[in-house]
């Protein structure tokens, strides 16, 4: 039981029950009792880990790939630097230490960071304090007057989604209400839904779809941007094409838990659609493309070699075991996918295949 618990289980009472989306809004965002709001849910003492901390190599080639994107748009003279969810600042210190040798690339960034937990924004400024940056609440809040050259690893999956299941008549929503006073899933009537036709004949009686309107609206946000004033964008997150099924999950102390059982300590996410991001940018974008793949394209394996040269006995196990974590079939590098955004008739972003 927690005390958010408490507050969901009342408003329910109250009005009904909540749409998926309206449950995770609650449970990671509460003002008192949100997850990202009272805590700092990363690494090995929190509830997951995500790549750049496992290895500095994954934010370098980032990096270097942005800055390559740079280049290849003619080097503009000032341009937004952005990250959405920046988590303790860790992948953009990793870019900027790789990028600092790129002739001019620093001088033109502005740095600009999507976050709303209190907590985070302040281990960001404490590990990017040199390049004074600037938070905003949302993507929409970015500069819209520059280049955006960006990266978003592991900030869709956090989104709200919305959850219908197939039936013979229409899409019947799936809700969090309650069920003899405890939190429990149930299912609304049927009916036609504009937004999901373009699924319905491509998905069989029983088929659960998930959409993310939140998702779709940052991705419309940050492609206006790159193909009013050119950029890129690297999206890194696990999902699929379009994909059916529950991946609605809760994550607690790197164990996954009932998504009821916990609101508000525990983390919320589901899968990402990238073929809805993709649909939802006016600018190109590339194939969706797996992160072992990707990361081996930027020659991941080079600096794999070069960092182990000066390492031994455990730092070297760990080395060796992070390279193969974040490209290993097996572990996130099909796990993980990415998608690139870019200006019509640019090259995509390096690593990304056209």
């Amino acid at each position: 039981m927690t005390a958010l618990r408490d507050i969901i289980a009342a408003q329910i009472a109250r009005t009904g029950p909540l749409t998926i989306a309206d449950y995770m809004t609650l449970c990671l965002l509460h003002p008192e009792h949100g997850y990202y709001t009272t805590g700092n849910p990363l690494g090995a003492a929190g509830d997951f880990v995500t790549a750049p901390e496992i290895s500095q190599m994954f934010g370098e080639l980032l990096g270097l790939g942005l800055a390559q994107s740079w280049l290849d748009q003619g080097a503009p003279t000032a341009f937004v630097l952005a990250e959405l969810g920046p988590g303790r600042g860790t992948l953009m210190a990793d870019i900027l230490r790789a990028t600092a040798k790129v002739p001019g690339f620093h001088a033109a960034a502005r740095l600009h960071l999507v976050e709303v937990a209190p907590k985070l924004r302040a281990e960001q400024a404490r590990a990017l304090a040199a390049r004074s940056p600037a938070w905003h609440d949302s993507a929409d809040a970015l500069p819209d007057d520059l280049p955006l050259f960006l990266v978003a690893n592991e900030f869709f999956d956090a989104l709200p989604i919305r959850q219908f299941l197939k039936d013979d008549t229409g899409w019947r929503e799936r809700m969090v209400g309650l069920a003899e006073g405890q939190l429990a899933f149930g299912l609304t009537q049927p009916s036609r839904i504009a937004t999901l036709e373009p699924r319905w004949n491509g998905t069989a009686q029983g088929d659960l779809v998930e959409t993310c309107g939140a998702g779709a609206a940052i991705a419309t946000a940050i492609g206006t941007r790159i193909a009013r004033n050119g950029g890129s964008a690297l999206i890194v997150d696990y999902g699929h094409w379009a994909s059916t099924g529950d991946t609605f999950q809760a994550v607690r102390a790197h164990d996954k838990t009932d998504p009821l059982a916990s609101p508000g300590a525990a983390d919320l996410t589901a899968h990402v659609d990238f073929a809805a991001l993709a649909g939802a940018v006016p600018c190109a974008h590339s194939p969706m493309t797996a992160q072992g793949v990707f990361l081996e394209r930027l020659g991941i394996a080079q600096r794999a070699q070069a960092l182990a040269a000066g390492l031994d006995g455990e730092r070297l196990s760990a080395h060796v075991a992070a390279h193969r974590r974040l490209t290993h079939p097996e572990e996130m590098g099909t796990l993980f996918q990415i998608l690139g955004f870019f200006p019509q008739g640019a090259a995509p972003p390096p690593g990304l295949d056209p």
